[in-house]
């Protein structure tokens, strides 16, 4: 036993004297989702900044993502959206991914509007179905990356309230940003496949949509997700990730923040102003 404890203190000081730059990184899979890269990029700072572990941050398709993980050609995603959007992912990867917990809760995905979109015009998904609407909105919904949970939900809910006369038009979700955006400075009809938290609505006062049909799902939780034995091989970064969360109102400030101004100062910022917070994740003392 006790050159098993010298063993394990010998190994601890040499991953001490490691240089940084030295050590095998952890390989972190992401997508250009605003919640997403913002919590990515800030996790990666405090990993690297705190635990002195390298970090490479791989970008890749959500199902990329998860074969990744179930593979280990990942070690960790923070972007599962739990229990369904992601549904069928995680069923796929069951017994192949250790599950960190919840990284913020509170999420959702819907179709929305701008508010000065009447609502006697447009309240419902299935407000949709009437001639002169879809001649409004040019017959077309802005979707986001076509492989996303949200636009396959989407797909199920053109078909289900009998859409057909409208182009699901698929994209990533900066470009969606982006179509919203310029729609609203025109002040024109737009419906974009949407989902909280996200900038835009810190930004713009939007609505969603009515889904009587449930078919874009209720209240989500987004977890961090990790390869098989991750846990057992990085410690503490796993430990840290499992004490990260933030409130959704707080995160959506900080994406309209990223938007205007980059993703990294306003991880910069995000940092600075809560302390005691990233203190926590590092150490779990409060």
């Amino acid at each position: 036993m006790k050159n098993a404890l010298l063993q394990v203190a010998a190994l601890a000081l040499a991953l001490a004297a490691t240089p940084l730059a030295a050590r095998e990184p952890i390989r972190i899979g992401w997508t250009a989702w605003s919640d997403g890269v913002f919590v990515t990029r800030l996790a990666a700072r405090v990993i690297e900044a705190e635990l002195d572990q390298p970090v490479e941050l791989v970008r890749a398709g959500i199902a990329e993502q998860y074969q990744g993980i179930a593979s280990g050609r990942l070690d960790a995603m923070l972007m599962s959206w739990q229990p369904q959007t992601h549904g069928p992912y995680i069923r796929r990867v069951a017994g192949r991914a250790e599950d960190l917990g919840a990284l913020y809760t509170g999420g959702r995905l819907g179709w929305a509007v701008p508010a000065y979109v009447p609502r006697d015009a447009i309240a419902s998904i299935a407000d949709l179905d009437d001639a002169e609407v879809r001649e409004r909105l040019g017959g077309r919904i802005t979707g986001i990356e076509p492989a996303s949970g949200l636009m396959r939900l989407s797909r199920r809910a053109v078909s289900a309230y009998g859409l057909e006369g409208y182009t699901l038009e698929p994209g990533g979700g900066p470009a969606m940003g982006r179509a919203l955006t310029g729609a609203i400075e025109a002040g024109e009809w737009i419906v974009v496949t949407a989902w909280s938290p996200h900038w835009m609505f810190a930004a713009f006062d939007l609505r969603y949509l009515d889904d009587e049909r449930g078919i874009l799902g209720g209240s989500e939780r987004v977890h961090a997700l990790a390869r098989p034995g991750f846990h057992a091989d990085h410690p503490a970064v796993a430990e840290l990730l499992g004490r990260m969360w933030l409130p959704r109102a707080e995160l959506e400030g900080a994406l309209l923040d990223a938007h205007e101004d980059s993703t990294n100062a306003a991880v910069t910022r995000y940092i600075e102003a809560h302390p005691d917070r990233i203190a926590y994740w590092v150490s779990g003392d409060h």
